[in-house]
């Protein structure tokens, strides 16, 4: 997929058509069961036009979970001012309780540790975000510690999802944020 330039209002309909299905199918059944046949059909689209837009079903499923790792960045970064090191900021706990109702796309697309195709895209993002965040405040441990939050937190977030963590959205928001918060004020 080329995103350089202005996207055509139809590609991105049936891209959106296309996450649509595969979320909607994900809900009945887990992504190793959804085969493009069945997808393609709910979507409305022909099977060619899947494979212009996708190269396959994991590339589609980390394309419609795309908006969990924005969405975790933003949860991550919304406070200001100076933060509360034992309660994460509201965003976070409602970050986690949004995971549940698609948790087992999740769960096959983040493997426990933070790996996978969705666990590289988390930590690639999360890493550039806290390393400008870094840099902007002329920190010197700028790269290390951008990628310790990186992995910190996409390990956190699969274990728990994985349930090798346990906690309610509210508690593992607080221990990751307690995590994160000593990372930031180490040296």
């Amino acid at each position: 997929m080329n995103r350089a330039g202005p996207e055509d209002p139809r590609a991105a309909r049936t891209r959106a058509r296309l996450r649509q299905a595969l979320l909607d199918e994900c809900a009945e059944h887990p992504l190793e069961e959804v085969g493009v046949a069945a997808l393609v059909r709910r979507a409305g689209v022909g099977r060619a036009t899947f494979y212009v837009h996708y190269d396959g079903l994991e590339a589609l499923a980390v394309d419609a979970c795309a908006d969990v790792v924005r969405d975790a960045v933003e949860a991550l970064h919304a406070w200001r001012g100076r933060p509360d090191p034992v309660h994460a900021p509201p965003a976070l706990p409602e970050f986690f309780a949004g995971l549940l109702p698609h948790a087992a796309l999740y769960r096959g697309l983040l493997s426990p540790g933070g790996g996978g195709p969705l666990g590289r895209v988390l930590h690639r993002d999360l890493r550039a975000y806290s390393l400008r965040e870094r840099e902007l405040a002329g920190a010197a441990d700028a790269p290390l510690v951008a990628s310790a939050v990186a992995g910190t937190f996409g390990g956190v977030l699969a274990d728990w999802l994985h349930g090798l963590l346990e906690g309610t959205p509210e508690e593992i928001a607080d221990q990751v944020w307690q995590l994160l918060v000593a990372l930031h004020m180490s040296r």
